[in-house]
């Protein structure tokens, strides 16, 4: 296992929270993580939290929207930005010898935009495209829409993207009136890593952050109403069926949440060894792509497996899925196969983490939750002492048939 690295972590007197890792990397990563994402959205605001994120790069009390874009490709550098439900980051990467810069146009985006609404017209059309284009994917419109089932009733089950009536209408007023509840300095954290040393990222901060007024949330989230199992079948005009089957989960504080998601990696994780990837497509040859994802939000979480199939396949990989499912809640995995199932997960962690921009988007969201990062080593520890016991346990109780909610993508409905 590789030598982990120092983390450094600060928090200026406006509130806003530093956290660097320093590495040997001659690449560095830095941005903001903001505590902000579609959840958070009134009802009127549909869309809203991502419209916002693509807006952050069309104008700012000093730059147009090509300065922006310039800035950071001149010196082949990159800036992105991406919404989830709970969260928004804006990030770029660069050379450390561009740090600086790289660091103040993040700042400059997220603090200082202006939102013009000539470039909110144009940016409309671009959303609405990626809509579009979203909805000509039935294998990733269906987690959208499994989410909206699971958490009906509640902006957790609110599509990220938004409706194309609600963005038409929307003004500079609207967006700022957004931002301004939203983006508040408690919220905000800025991350990096790279070759640099702590004290230089105190000095920019100092420079471009210690200015920006302290601010507080002002508002709270709306916990998701109670789970209520759903099965839906929905026509589509698609040559494959695709199916979701799932339940509500563990939310990123539970104490049971490391020990599912290593039932979540044998049941249908990365691996090709996943028991799903070996049941469907190896044994049965009936899916091309079979897969298990957990999800663990701050206050909720959310499980499902999903699998493509030939119509005339559905209903036996159905079956197969919900059998899988029921080993794992009376069948106890032996000890030499749990050892084997543990290092394996905890290679996969290891490896993820020699991606550094995973690693250090990983790294911001726990110091966002949490002011702290947990380590491999750590990891490693708790992973330990998992025991059979706790995985089957684990499984008969979200796995029950009357917990599952089911959502069927099909040309013959």
């Amino acid at each position: 296992m590789k030598k982990e690295s120092p983390i450094f972590y600060t928090k200026l007197d406006n509130g806003l929270r530093l956290v660097h890792m320093r590495d040997r990397s001659p690449v560095a990563y830095c941005g903001f993580a903001i505590n902000v994402g579609t959840r958070d959205e009134l009802p009127e605001e549909s869309g809203m939290a991502h419209f916002v994120e693509h807006l952050l790069f069309k104008g700012t009390e000093k730059r147009k929207a090509y300065h922006i874009v310039n800035r950071l490709d001149a010196v082949g550098g990159e800036l992105n930005a991406y919404t989830t439900k709970e969260e928004t980051y804006v990030y770029a990467t660069a050379l450390t010898t561009h740090f600086d810069r790289a660091m103040e146009l993040c700042a400059d985006v997220v603090f200082h935009s202006t939102f013009p609404q000539k470039e909110m017209d144009k940016e409309v059309d671009v959303v609405i495209d990626e809509i579009q284009s979203y909805k000509d994917s039935p294998a990733e419109l269906i987690y959208d829409d499994f989410e909206d089932m699971v958490f009906s009733g509640s902006p957790m089950g609110r599509n990220i993207l938004g409706e194309k009536k609600a963005l038409k209408r929307y003004k500079s007023a609207d967006v700022r009136r957004f931002v301004e509840r939203n983006y508040t300095t408690d919220r905000i954290l800025f991350f990096s890593i790279g070759n640099i040393d702590f004290k230089r990222v105190e000095r920019l901060a100092e420079k471009y952050l210690k200015d920006i007024p302290a601010t507080h949330i002002q508002t709270e989230r709306v916990a998701p109403s109670a789970y209520i199992p759903q099965r839906q079948f929905v026509k589509k005009s698609t040559c494959q069926s695709h199916v979701m089957i799932g339940v509500r989960a563990f939310d990123l504080s539970d104490e049971r949440r490391l020990a599912f998601g290593l039932v979540n990696n044998i049941l249908g994780g990365p691996g090709m060894n996943s028991r799903l990837n070996l049941l469907l497509r190896e044994k049965n040859g009936m899916a091309y792509n079979v897969e298990s994802v957990y999800s663990p939000y701050s206050d909720t979480g959310i499980f499902s497996i999903y699998f493509g199939t030939d119509e005339k396949n559905r209903e036996r990989c159905t079956s197969l899925v919900m059998e899988e499912l029921k080993r794992l809640q009376t069948e106890l995995i032996t000890p030499q196969k749990l050892a084997q199932l543990k290092r394996q997960w905890m290679g996969q962690l290891t490896i993820m983490q020699e991606n550094r921009e995973n690693y250090v988007l990983s790294l911001a969201r726990s110091f966002l939750y949490f002011d702290k990062v947990e380590t491999l080593s750590q990891v490693s520890e708790q992973l330990s002492a998992i025991t059979a016991e706790q995985l089957r346990d684990l499984s008969a109780q979200l796995f029950r048939d009357d917990r599952l909610s089911m959502l069927v993508y099909s040309n013959k409905v």
